[in-house]
């Protein structure tokens, strides 16, 4: 079945065509997320939210990228929408323990465990995943999707809807940032 086909009939409220779209696209949808927010159950938290926003507004897609250019674009969406909502979250939490009310710590800490981190390689990815949840979120965004989901400065532009220069100029400032935000945790 072509893009197309599966689009037509995800427009006619097959369930079928809905089950090959989660089949096929569902690590991808997945691993971007993690790849964002950092958090297994998060991840899939947002996974399934990409997965009923893309059912809810398929009447909507113009067909004018490939699936996963679309599917990438709900996922980075759904993902920062939660860290966003986190952060706020925090920042309310923070304010009610400077007044007195409660004295959780709200913070929790990432979880690493991105299916393409090796075993033996998790504890500088940890460190490594803790420096890029430092990123402004544009330069987060563009390192995850090329470093971490391996798609290309084009496709990663397509994506974040922005052009090729740009992408290439958050990922300068990402590793520029990376880079220093590693050396100032050895020293």
């Amino acid at each position: 079945m072509d893009e197309l086909e599966l689009i037509q009939q995800l427009r006619e409220s097959d369930q079928a065509a809905f089950k090959t779209l989660v089949e096929t696209y569902q690590d991808l949808v997945y691993n971007t997320a993690l790849g964002i927010v950092q958090n297994a159950q998060d991840a899939e938290d947002v996974a399934q939210d990409t997965f009923i926003k893309v059912f809810r507004s398929v009447q909507s897609f113009k067909g004018e990228s490939k699936i996963s250019t679309w599917l990438y674009r709900i996922t980075v969406s759904t993902a920062l929408d939660l860290l966003r909502s986190r952060k706020s979250k925090k920042r309310f939490g923070f304010l009610q323990r400077l007044f007195g009310e409660g004295n959780e710590p709200i913070h929790e800490a990432p979880d690493f465990h991105h299916p393409g981190v090796a075993l033996d390689q998790k504890e500088n990815a940890a460190r490594l995943f803790k420096a890029i949840d430092l990123l402004p979120e544009n330069q987060k965004v563009a390192f995850s999707l090329n470093k971490l989901e391996e798609l290309s400065y084009q496709e990663v532009s397509e994506v974040m809807n922005i052009s090729v220069s740009a992408v290439e100029s958050l990922m300068h400032r990402a590793k520029q940032n990376l880079k220093k935000i590693l050396e100032k945790e050895e020293g």
